[in-house]
Order: C-alpha cells, then structure tokens, then sequence
C-alpha cells in the first residue's frame, strides 16, 4: 500500500514539475517574443528620428525647391503652379454659390449664402458624398457623371434663405484637390491623379470640360467661375476672415501647401504682373523628396508597391492616407519575424491599408490603464482576440514614433516657406502675426499629431520669432474658400442686383 502511495506522489511530482517547466519556457518564449519585438520598434524608432537639425536641413532643402520651381517648368520635384488667384476674397462678396470639393475619397458639395462685409456667410449647407472604390480606377465619364448626379440633387433641394437672383446662371467654386497646370482661373489640364485615384483618360484634359460635360448631359445649368486646389481655397478661405494669412496647408487623406508670392519672385510668369503684385502658388509638396528626409525600408516598400511609384514621397511619410499603413507594414515584421501575434500572422494583417489613420488614431491616444482602445482595434480590424498588455504597448509606442515623424516633417515643410518668404528673422517693431490656415482631417481628428506639429514649428522658429506665427485651422476652407473665389470671380460682377 506504501509503496502504492509512494509512486502516486513521485508521479504527480513529476506531473508538477513538467507543468512548471511549461510555464516556465512559455513566459520565456513570451519574454523572448517582445525582447524581439522591442528590437525591431527601437531600430525603426532610430531611423525614424527628426532632430532639430534634421528638420533644418529638410526646411532648407524646401526652400531650395521652391525657388527652382519657381524659376522654370520642372526645374524642381516642386510643382510650383500659378494659380491665377491673385486677387484673395475681400468680404464684400455677396449672393449665392456653390462649391464642389473633390479632395480624396469623398466629395463634399456645398451652397453659400454671402451678404458682404456686414454679413459674410448668412447660410450654409453640404453634403458629403463617397466615391465608390470602382469609380476611383474606371473612367473620367463615369466619375464625373456620378458627381454631377449628387450636385444635380442637391441644387433640386435648395430650400429657404437661399435666394439665387433670377435669370442668372449658378456659379461654382470646383475645388480639384489633384495636381492641376492652371490655364486660367476658371480652367486648367490634369497633370497626373495621387490619393489613390488613376484615370487615365482625363490626365492632360481640362478638369473643368470634363466636369461641365457631365452637367451638361443631365441638364444642370451651372457655370465652373473658379477652378482651385484645396490648399488655395483653404488660404482663400482664411484670409476671408483674416488679412494676416499667408499661407495654407492641407493634412487630409493627402497634403499640399499653397502661399501667396510676390509676382516679381516668379521667373516663369509669362503674363503681365498681376496689379496687385501678389499671385497664390500652389505648391504640391507632396512631391518634395530630399536625402534629409528620413525614409525607412518601410516607406521604400511602401512607395515601390504603390500607384505611383517614386513620386509623392513627402505625401506618403505624412499624410492621412498612409500613416495606418506604415504601422501596418512594421507590425508585419514583427508578427514574421518575432512571432508578434503568436505562431500564426493574422490573415487580415497581410491586407494593406486595412489598418487606417483613424484607427491608428484612436489607438494612439489610449489613456485607459491596460489600452482596452488598441485591444477593441486589434480585435474589430485584425481579429486578434488575445492582446497582452506588452503587446499593446508596443504598438501605442509604434504608433508615436510614425505621427511624431509625420508632424515633425509637416512642421519642417512650413518652416521653409517660412523661410522662403524672409519671415524667419525677427524685425524690430514687427508685431504683426502671421497666419498658417491649415485644413484636413488628419490635422483636426488626431489631436497629438496636430499638437506635435505646432510645437515642432515653434523648436524651429525659435521663442523669439515663434511669437509673429499662429497656427490656425481653417475649417472648411477648401470648400468655403472655393464658394468665395466663384463669388470674387462671377461673370456678373459689377452688374447691378435686380
């Protein structure tokens, strides 16, 4: 009987022991696990850094573009495109207009009732339509057919307070937030689509025939008075309500700056000075690229795997549209290569672009103790039901490390128009502010990336000059600012109200 006893409690000894071990080696394999992790997060957090000085060289390299562009047809990576905008709204506009916002992967179309300097915006109503995915790649006729639809049937609802003056022709304000060679105010030939968009038979086309046909085919009597990008309807809308604005930049789905130069400083303007001696540039720094720039293996196969391949390097380390897919791709290497996510990489990890900046956003400002916010994402979007405390707090460090860059060369980027207009040395006596109008919803939405870019600009500028510079959203402005510059550009300006 003893002897019996005995084996039972040698057995689950053993048993005891076997199961420690176990444990012991999971905890290790774990311990091991995040040590790799670790590793890869810190080596791109390495490659990541934006010292001050970096952030320097990138400003410089900006301004260096800048005036290439500016001095011949692709001289620079910098398009540097006249925008005929050279007189900005003055706040004596009145009656109503439209604008059209085409800008990513929703168009928004709006109705403005302006009442002049006493009044400015009586009323003003959108709406917010998304572009089938199938129409971002098909034909220019189906694209804009559908955009002509969702404005034919907000027009047909124009209700009270809205009062277009008889007899004459809606305006609108189309807001075409693509690479576009202006021609004039109200035309201009597409350069090439970004933001994912690639349709090929509109690329060399007037972007205003193309839409003025769509209308036409369905009976929608409206005149396009002004064609503008995003960023110049954004610095029109600023300066709308405020002198002081001088420049504006989008950080959206995409990214672009515009600001106003003087005419004199552009070698390439053909036409004769404008009178006020000011033109609106519309830059498209999405396509800057520099050596200063701090691109990671990450990025390069980003770009390579892209629609556009070595173009809208800036664009893809920045904005809206790819900060989510560059934790994406890192978050890969981690489940490949340190087992991240367990034996097996999620199946819905290998997707590009699942992973949005929304998404990444609200992970990335987490306050709970154990980041129950990047669980609820890791589950909802990767299916990834088992989420250790460590395994999150690696991905709240990822997602710091790709905004805080982002922001910072954002910051870079302004800095060097600052720079290029003469503004970064202090003047005594110059207390006047200057204005950056800034519009999108990267630069709304995701609060620490906004934060981060304006304290990066003022490490730039320094406390002495930092002071002359606010930051201010302008909310809306493509949309607003392209209502106005359809108002300050009507075919019935000085023609008496009836």
């Amino acid at each position: 009987m003893k002897k019996v006893v005995v084996g039972t409690v040698v057995v689950c000894a053993a048993a005891v022991c076997t199961a420690a071990a176990l444990v012991v080696r999971h905890r290790m394999k774990n311990c091991g696990k995040w040590t790799r992790a670790m590793n890869i997060l810190k080596e791109f957090e390495e490659k990541c850094k934006t010292p001050v000085e970096k952030l320097k060289q990138v400003a410089d390299a900006m301004t260096v573009e800048m005036h290439a562009g500016l001095a011949s047809e692709g001289g620079s990576k910098l398009k540097m495109l006249i925008s005929y905008v050279d007189n900005l709204p003055t706040g004596d506009e009145k009656g109503l207009f439209y604008a059209l916002d085409l800008g990513g992967t929703n168009f928004r179309v709006l109705r403005v009732q302006l009442g002049g300097k006493d009044e400015r915006v009586v009323r003003q109503e959108f709406v917010e339509v998304a572009i089938p995915p199938h129409l971002m790649t098909g034909s220019s006729e189906a694209l804009f057919g559908f955009i002509a639809e969702a404005l034919a049937k907000f027009v047909e609802e124009e209700g009270d307070g809205y009062h277009p003056v008889s007899g004459r022709q809606r305006e609108l304000g189309f807001t075409f937030s693509f690479p576009v060679r202006q021609t004039s105010i109200a035309s201009g030939t597409l350069i090439k689509w970004t933001k994912g968009f690639n349709i090929e038979d509109t690329v060399g086309q007037d972007v205003v025939g193309e839409i003025t046909k769509a209308m036409e085919k369905i009976g929608l009597d409206m005149r396009v008075a002004a064609l503008v990008n995003d960023t110049i309807g954004t610095l029109a809308g600023g300066s709308y309500y405020n002198d002081n604005v001088i420049a504006a930049v989008i950080l959206g789905t995409g990214t672009n700056a515009a600001y106003v130069e003087r005419a004199h400083a552009i070698p390439k303007w053909q036409g004769l000075l404008p009178q006020s001696g000011e033109m609106v540039i519309n830059m498209e720094w999405g396509n800057f690229r520099s050596s200063h720039l701090p691109i990671t293996e990450y990025d390069q196969a980003l770009d390579l795997e892209s629609l556009n391949p070595g173009e809208q390097i800036f664009e893809k380390m920045i904005s809206g549209m790819y900060l989510g897919e560059i934790v994406r791709r890192v978050l890969c290497r981690m489940a490949e290569e340190a087992a991240f996510f367990g034996d097996v990489v999620p199946p819905k990890l290998k997707r590009p672009f699942i992973l949005r900046t929304p998404d990444m956003s609200a992970m990335h400002h987490d306050t709970s103790p154990d980041l129950r916010v990047i669980g609820s994402k890791l589950n909802d979007i990767l299916e990834v039901s088992n989420s250790p405390l460590p395994m999150r707090k690696i991905i709240f460090e990822l997602c710091d490390i790709v905004a805080t860059r982002g922001a910072r060369l954002s910051a870079a980027g302004i800095y060097g128009i600052i720079k290029k207009l003469g503004r970064d040395i202090p003047k005594d006596g110059d207390k006047q502010k200057s204005v950056i109008a800034v519009d999108g919803g990267l630069f709304e939405h995701y609060t620490k990336f906004r934060n981060s870019m304006e304290s990066s600009l003022k490490e730039l500028l320094g406390d002495e000059v930092a002071d002359n510079f606010v930051i201010e959203h302008s909310n809306d402005g493509s949309g607003i600012g392209a209502a106005l510059l359809a108002a300050s550009h009507s075919q019935y300006l000085g023609v008496e109200e009836s």
